[in-house]
């Protein structure tokens, strides 16, 4: 199978593009010579990028809309994705960062939420761990693509003890508490089979039944400063309604429309 990367667009600033008199290179623009020898190449079978959108027309969101907490509008929706059967409708985009302010982000399972916020479980020595104990903050987004919507959170994190750590780590399968053990997440291996192997090795260690949640493995909450509900709008004219803490009145919260 031929796998050489074609383009069906021209040399960016090649000798097929015009260049008006007296003025700069269109096809450059700010980033000069260099830049106008760019292609933009893509895979014969890629559609052209640029081109590829949809229109939002399936709903609207008001301010009169909205329910009278953020807890609230999230169970509204949340249960909308539930109804829609959208696949893995708690899978969360986690966004961290290090000491210096690196960015990192994966997706994880919330495994829980209510008015103190949104909880998930993971190893406290993961990378998502260490940025998290130097840098307790982190942003969320619930990419509901589905029923074009998104809910955006920021806030800071806490661990949320032993006892709640129990609590989602004993509803895992066998398999998966073995795994979570044998695996020290975000360190390298030399492959999967190692893997296989540490986590064969601890099945046949351990006595039948669950396995004991290692003191290393816990839950997180991600408490809200401000939670964003997302709605796509015609025309990219969309509906963007934030809940924010508001300090200064008791720890209330205030409403506000942003721009999209």
């Amino acid at each position: 199978m031929d796998m050489t990367r074609t383009s069906a667009w021209p040399t960016l600033g090649g000798a097929d593009t015009p260049v008006p008199a007296g003025g700069a290179h269109p096809a450059r623009g700010l980033g000069g010579a260099r830049a106008g020898r760019r292609r933009r190449c893509q895979h014969d079978r890629v559609p052209d990028l640029s081109r590829m959108r949809r229109d939002y027309t399936d709903g609207v969101l008001r301010e009169e809309d909205l329910a009278p907490t953020w807890v609230e509008q999230f169970d509204r929706w949340f249960g909308d994705v539930v109804a829609a059967e959208v696949p893995e409708p708690n899978a969360v985009v986690v966004a961290t960062a290090d000491a210096d302010g690196a960015p990192d982000a994966r997706i994880v399972l919330m495994k829980g939420y209510d008015e103190a916020g949104f909880i998930f479980g993971t190893s406290y020595a993961s990378t998502k761990g260490a940025e998290l104990a130097v840098n307790p903050r982190a942003a969320l987004v619930f990419p509901w693509h589905a029923l074009q919507r998104q809910v955006r959170v920021r806030g800071r994190v806490e661990r949320i003890g032993d006892a709640a750590s129990d609590g989602l780590w004993d509803p895992r399968p066998r398999g998966s508490q073995l795994a979570a053990v044998a695996s020290v997440q975000s360190t390298v291996v030399e492959s999967r089979q190692e893997l296989e192997e540490r986590v064969r090795l601890l099945d046949a260690q351990t006595p039948p039944g669950p396995v004991p949640r290692p003191a290393i493995w816990g839950g997180y909450r991600v408490v809200p400063q401000r939670v964003e509900f997302w709605q796509g709008g015609r025309d990219r004219l969309h509906d963007r309604l934030q809940f924010v803490r508001d300090d200064g009145e008791g720890g209330g919260w205030i409403v506000q429309r942003l721009a999209p």
